[in-house]
């Protein structure tokens, strides 16, 4: 449960970020979804309903998509399912279609929730963000950061032909997922990603540069996900042990690959 003692209307990006410094307990409000799981009380709930930010834009070289975009929206938009169709598969598992209609892709990615589907999947192509604040960042590096009060406004995608695969594994098909995986392939590049460690969503680094170096004989792509356990760190929770979601991770990255190695 969360209680809001006001609700404040901004009349521009400038002036939600203003009011969000302004108070310690002043927040942003996307679809509320993940505050009503929580028990928080907050003197301002700034509503940015009315900046126009639910959009979805193609432009030359990337896509454009409003911090205020439901997941719905990305899993059934055509520019989406177009030029980046795994990431309409990442969300078409989270919960049910009432929570998608509500929830935004611009909380999700802010929050940089260790379990979230979009987040890894966004991770495997060459995204970014917009902070009001912090400028234009890659995701990576913006995943990377500690806690900042700051507005995230776009996410920009660009349409560079990459290909890409989202798989994930879950108890019960709208579940949290145990471990999720994103490989997305531009050229001879392999870019391995893994999410619900359950920390938050990483890049496999070495798994990575040793598959985008080597032949994709199945031998290799086999060694590449054993890499990929080893070099990032898994934990357990009440989903999955340690033990557990190192063997999926294995199993995972090898069809993904395998998947993306079809396109």
């Amino acid at each position: 449960m969360f209680i809001i003692k006001e609700i404040y209307k901004p009349t521009s990006i400038e002036d939600a970020y203003n009011m969000l410094i302004s108070q310690k307990n002043n927040t942003i409000l996307g679809g509320t979804l993940f505050l009503r799981m929580g028990n928080k009380r907050i003197n301002k709930g700034i509503d940015l309903s009315s900046l126009n930010l639910d959009y979805v834009k193609e432009y030359d070289e990337y896509i454009e998509i409003g911090a205020m975009t439901t997941l719905r929206e990305l899993e059934i938009n055509d520019l989406i399912l177009k030029n980046f169709k795994s990431i309409s598969e990442s969300v078409k598992d989270i919960i049910g279609v009432q929570f998608r209609n509500i929830a935004t892709i611009g909380a999700s990615v802010f929050s940089k929730y260790g379990f979230s589907d979009v987040i890894v999947s966004l991770l495997s192509y060459d995204t970014y963000v917009k902070l009001f604040d912090g400028g234009i960042i890659k995701l990576e590096e913006f995943l990377k950061r500690k806690y900042k009060k700051d507005l995230l406004t776009q996410i920009y995608i660009k349409k560079d032909n990459t290909k890409s695969k989202y798989i994930s594994m879950r108890n019960e098909n709208s579940d949290y997922p145990i471990l999720n995986v994103s490989v997305s392939k531009q050229g001879e590049q392999i870019k391995i990603c893994i999410g619900a460690r359950p920390k938050r969503a990483m890049i496999a680094k070495s798994a990575s540069e040793f598959l985008s170096c080597n032949p994709k004989t199945i031998e290799n792509i086999i060694k590449a996900s054993q890499i990929a356990s080893k070099e990032l760190e898994f934990g357990s929770n009440i989903r999955a042990s340690r033990e557990y979601r190192i063997e999926v991770a294995k199993v995972l990255v090898k069809r993904a690959i395998l998947e993306v190695e079809k396109c």
